[in-house]
């Protein structure tokens, strides 16, 4: 599956790192945290490298729905729930800023925008109290708001919520803006460089070590496990489409308040406007059939939008905190030199520029005055200790009955074009599947804290269900706090 975003010629860095090179900063991660951390830190004088694993934007970024809104569903509401109104007020503020600076960037680099409204409606008679609850939110946060029984969507609504002028846009183009302007500012991106740890000043990567005055880690999850912030997220999958559709459709930018979500955009591309069509997520490897979950999204808005015919499909991952808020600072406490970024809930457009904006200042002695609603180290977390405890005692039953259904399990022939299933090999569990003919065997212990991994028919891919490593079908790290790829069986 290839993102809409992604169905492009991508910009190329084809630049190696030379190890025992030094920075003053190295950015793991070059979606939009990494590179607009880039770009400020380099704009400051400072001399920067960016590592990527993979690609610009193949993760979370060149997947994303491309909002930029500061009303979000119902998450404000949500954080409102836990926090103090100074904290939701901070929070708004950070969001404020990461928007206004990303539609300046734009602006100043020819990156096409269009300005809508956003709109969370409800889709039942219950969705209509969340409804409630966030417009009162987003009031009390000074956010102009209107309450709405009008949409323009083709299906019976129970209220609505809407913010108007706020944004979307192509997210890889932002990228691509952000990529050429940080290489005019001095800064160096080495993509295919895997970083395998990060001690004392000096990044392992690949390729060799790279010493650093201080480190980010854009990587939607931190890579190292210092500060357990594996412990404190949860990991979701989420899908897409793009669809093109005859006739109209809507021209808001809409999200459901209910379950399971639905998100609605248009996109122009290649002389057309195609309808994306979001929703549909679960836990990374803890659903039966992630393929189930992207069908039943495109049925929904087949119903919806007679003749919708499918043009891409994609699926993305975020990361919510244990409290709602996003982290945006040191990985441990009290030691600037190693900095994390994460917990957006799948608002990354604001929230990325607003934690490269809270980081940015952290390395140059700074202070954004709304920042500590982005700290990682907060009190206020003891809000999320029931959510906590929740989220860590599934960890455990699933590390515990993925072990025990692995040493059970047999296998009987190859898998069918695919499919995959987790068998018992001697005394390891082992993933077998067969994907374009071939049939492969990978280790199926996740090399993070050794969760036994689960087939993600969707995606041709194995995913942990404990922390959201993922990898593909023939044992290649895609994504996730793992940061080694899996074993050949």
């Amino acid at each position: 599956m290839t993102s809409l975003w992604l169905d492009r010629t991508p910009v190329s860095v084809p630049v190696t790192p030379a190890p025992g090179e030094e920075y003053d900063c190295v950015v793991v991660g070059a979606g939009l945290t990494g590179l607009t951390t880039a770009l400020l830190l380099a704009r400051a004088g400072r001399r920067v490298a960016v590592l990527e694993a993979r690609t610009i934007g193949a993760v979370a970024t060149g997947n994303t729905t491309g909002k930029l809104s500061l009303l979000q569903g119902t998450h404000l509401s949500a954080i409102a729930a836990k926090h103090s109104a100074r904290t939701v007020l901070d929070y708004v503020a950070g969001n404020l800023q990461g928007q206004q600076w990303l539609l300046r960037f734009c602006a100043e680099n020819d990156v096409a925008t269009q300005r809508e409204d956003a709109i969370t409606y409800a889709g039942t008679e219950a969705g209509a109290a969340l409804v409630g609850k966030e417009f009162r939110a987003c009031a009390d946060a000074g956010l102009e708001v209107e309450q709405t029984d009008a949409t323009e969507l083709p299906m019976r609504t129970y209220g609505a919520v809407r913010l108007p002028r706020q944004a979307q846009f192509d997210p890889m183009d932002v990228l691509e803006a952000l990529t050429l302007q940080a290489c005019d500012h001095g800064a160096t991106i080495f993509e295919h460089t895997r970083v395998h740890g990060v001690h004392s000043g000096v990044v392992d990567t690949e390729h060799g070590r790279i010493c650093a005055g201080a480190v980010v880690l854009a990587t939607g999850t931190p890579i190292l496990d210092r500060g357990g912030f594996f412990a404190r997220l949860e990991p979701n999958r989420s899908y897409a489409a793009a669809l093109r559709v005859p006739g109209e459709f809507p021209r808001g930018m809409y999200l459901s308040a209910d379950s399971p979500t639905r998100s609605l955009r248009y996109a122009p591309h290649r002389g057309e406007d195609l309808l994306l069509v979001g929703g549909s997520g679960h836990i990374v490897g803890r659903s039966r059939s992630p393929q189930a979950h992207l069908d039943e999204m495109i049925d929904w808005a087949r119903t919806h939008f007679p003749g919708a015919h499918p043009t891409h499909r994609w699926a993305a991952q975020d990361y919510a905190s244990i409290d709602e808020l996003p982290y945006a600072g040191p990985l441990l406490p009290g030691n600037d030199t190693v900095l994390v970024a994460t917990g957006y809930a799948k608002w990354g457009m604001t929230n990325a520029v607003a934690a490269a904006l809270a980081l940015t200042g952290t390395v140059l002695g700074g202070q954004q005055p709304w920042a500590d609603a982005y700290r990682t180290w907060r009190g206020s977390e003891l809000a999320g200790a029931a959510k906590a405890a929740s989220l860590n005692a599934h960890m455990a039953r699933y590390l515990a009955t993925g072990w025990i259904d692995a040493i059970r399990s047999g296998g009987d022939g190859a898998p069918a074009e695919g499919q995959g299933r987790v068998e018992r090999r001697g005394a390891r569990p082992v993933g077998v599947c067969t994907v374009d003919g071939a049939t492969t065997a990978v280790s199926a212990v996740c090399p993070h804290l050794y969760g036994v991994l689960s087939w993600n028919d969707a995606e041709q891919s194995w995913d942990c269900p404990l922390h959201g490593s993922r990898f593909a079908h023939d044992g290649k790290l895609l994504e996730g706090p793992a940061t080694h790829d899996l074993e050949q069986a």
